[in-house]
C-alpha cells in the first residue's frame, strides 16, 4: 500500500496491496499498521456504498464541524470521476482535484477534513465504497452546487438529486474549515 500522489493538501491517491492469480484478484484496502506508517487514519466510524448508473453524479457532499470527517473512497465496480474541493480558509480555498478510480486500477481516495467529496459515474452499476472518521450527522450534512467551482465533469447533463441540485454555489459558501 503506497501513496501515489497528493492532489490537495491532506488528500492523497492510494495504491492498495493486491495479489492477481489464474483466480482472480484479492485487494487489501485497510491494514492499521500500515495506515498509521502513512499517517492516515487508523479508526474509521462508518461505512457506506452507493450503487450509481452511468452519467449519476453524487456530490459536493461534506459534513461541518463538529461532525466532519475523513474519507476514504474507492470503486469495486465500474467506473468513477472523483472529485474532490478544498473548502479550508487559506490560498487553496476553491481548488479542485480528481482521479478516476475503478474495479481495474484499484485506486483509493483519502479526502481530508474540510474538503467536499463527489463523483461522476462513467458507467452502468458502479459500486463506490466510503468509509469516515466519524458518524454521519443529518444536520451537519451540507453541499456545494456541483457545477459551480469551475471543475470540467466532462458531462454538461448528468443525472443529479434534487438535494445535490439545491446546494449552494461555492460563491455562496461561507467556510467553516
Amino acid at each position: 500500500m503506497n501513496i501515489l500522489s497528493q492532489p490537495l493538501k491532506g488528500c492523497f491517491v492510494i495504491q492498495p496491496s493486491t495479489i492477481a492469480d489464474t483466480r482472480g484478484i484479492f485487494v487489501k484496502t485497510f491494514h492499521s499498521a500500515r495506515y498509521s506508517h502513512l499517517g492516515l487514519p487508523t479508526e474509521w466510524r462508518e461505512e457506506f456504498y452507493s450503487i450509481s448508473a452511468n452519467n449519476v453524479l453524487r456530490g459536493m457532499h461534506l459534513q461541518l464541524p463538529p461532525h466532519d470527517h475523513d474519507k476514504m473512497v474507492f470503486c469495486i465496480r465500474g467506473r468513477a470521476l472523483d472529485v474532490a474541493l478544498d473548502l479550508r480558509r487559506g490560498k487553496d480555498f476553491g481548488t479542485s482535484a480528481s482521479v478516476e478510480l475503478s474495479s481495474h486500477n484499484h485506486l483509493m481516495f483519502f479526502i481530508a477534513r474540510g474538503v467536499a467529496h463527489g463523483f461522476l459515474s462513467l458507467a452502468d452499476d458502479t459500486i463506490m465504497v466510503y468509509k469516515t472518521t466519524s458518524l454521519h450527522a443529518v444536520t451537519h450534512d451540507v453541499g456545494i452546487l456541483w457545477n459551480s467551482f469551475g471543475f470540467n465533469w466532462q458531462t454538461t447533463t448528468p443525472v443529479v438529486s434534487s438535494r445535490d441540485q439545491s446546494f449552494p454555489s461555492l460563491a455562496e459558501f461561507s467556510s467553516q474549515f
